[in-house]
């Protein structure tokens, strides 16, 4: 019998390319995203575009625990990545109790419906470094827990009902804490992603020449999202039950750096000027994790360039514009 993987919110940033990567490799996925046609069926093919695997869409809101249970029970997945959430640490401050209840009720559905069903699967919860207490130094898994913002908070708690799930319930539960992850297809409303819209169109459009942004002080820990999936993948596979994985680069860039890079690669004249809006009731001057042990235990590094990942936001952001141009 061919294994199924689940992946819900399929339709996010992090969910395409996690199933750009699993259907590729031929894996044969159900798709939750709460805006989709119900079973609608998309062929897709592998890298080498040798072999189609079925991927089956389903429309899914994590919140409502009926359906949550029903489609566990009908699908009975081997794997199970969840991804769908409240994501944006700073929508946290305007929607907290949406954070919470998306992060923490969604989660404790998911894991009732598993508990029910007594399905023997492997879930992997991403979890977020906003977890941890603000530090100077790199931070590893043993870290001090503080979450200092809505959606950190969200985050534990979700943590917490997988940990609790792995140790009361015998569930197999794989939990990351993934530090600052990009690439294309990012919401504009997240830093490197938000400073690409803006110059492609600039370039595209003709709209003012000025970048818009909070702080470019802060330093943060950045890996690509598709390197970001990979350690997903390899956490399901080999990771120990229970057990926190930091998903991070191990080095930290300044925003503002990152901006320069941006600019770099445009030939627009752009000025940069700060605005108020942008910038978050609090922010951590620096964010950097330690990868060590899920690189000692797992093999995992990092393979892509920030400057390679910065390349490719632009010209998603660029293609993105031109095709809104046309239509």
């Amino acid at each position: 019998m061919k294994q199924t993987v689940l992946v819900t919110g399929a339709n996010g940033f992090v969910g395409r390319h996690l199933l750009n990567l699993l259907t590729s490799e031929g894996t044969h996925v159900v798709a939750w995203q709460r805006t989709s046609h119900l079973n609608e069926l998309e062929e897709t093919k592998n890298s080498q575009g040798r072999n189609a695997t079925t991927t089956l869409w389903q429309s899914m809101d994590v919140l409502d625990r009926k359906a949550v249970f029903e489609s566990i029970r009908t699908i009975r997945p081997s794997a199970i990545y969840h991804c769908a959430g409240a994501a944006h640490v700073g929508n946290s401050w305007n929607q907290p109790l949406n954070t919470l209840r998306v992060n923490t009720i969604g989660t404790h559905h998911l894991l009732e419906a598993i508990r029910l069903t007594q399905l023997d699967t492997r879930l992997l919860i991403p979890g977020s470094a906003m977890v941890y207490k603000q530090s100077s130094d790199a931070i590893n898994e043993t870290h001090p827990i503080g979450p200092s913002n809505p959606y950190g908070l969200s985050k534990l708690a979700q943590e917490l009902l997988g940990t609790r799930a792995a140790k009361y319930n015998g569930a197999t539960v794989l939990i990351t804490r993934s530090f600052n992850h990009l690439g294309p297809g990012q919401d504009p409303s997240y830093v490197a992603s938000g400073f690409a819209e803006q110059i492609a169109r600039i370039e595209t459009c003709g709209t003012k020449p000025v970048i818009r942004t909070g702080n470019l002080d802060a330093r943060r820990d950045l890996t690509d999202v598709r390197d970001t999936v990979r350690a997903y993948r390899l956490i399901m596979e080999s990771g120990q039950s229970g057990r926190i994985y930091n998903v991070c680069s191990g080095r930290t860039y300044v925003i503002r750096d990152v901006l320069e890079r941006l600019l770099l690669q445009t030939q627009a004249e752009i000025r940069i000027e700060s605005d108020p809006e942008r910038w978050r009731p609090q922010d951590n001057p620096l964010l950097l994790g330690d990868p060590k042990r899920l690189k000692d235990e797992l093999g995992w590094t990092p393979s892509i360039s920030l400057d390679h990942t910065l390349n490719d936001l632009l010209n998603y952001w660029r293609k993105r514009i031109q095709l809104e141009n046309v239509q």
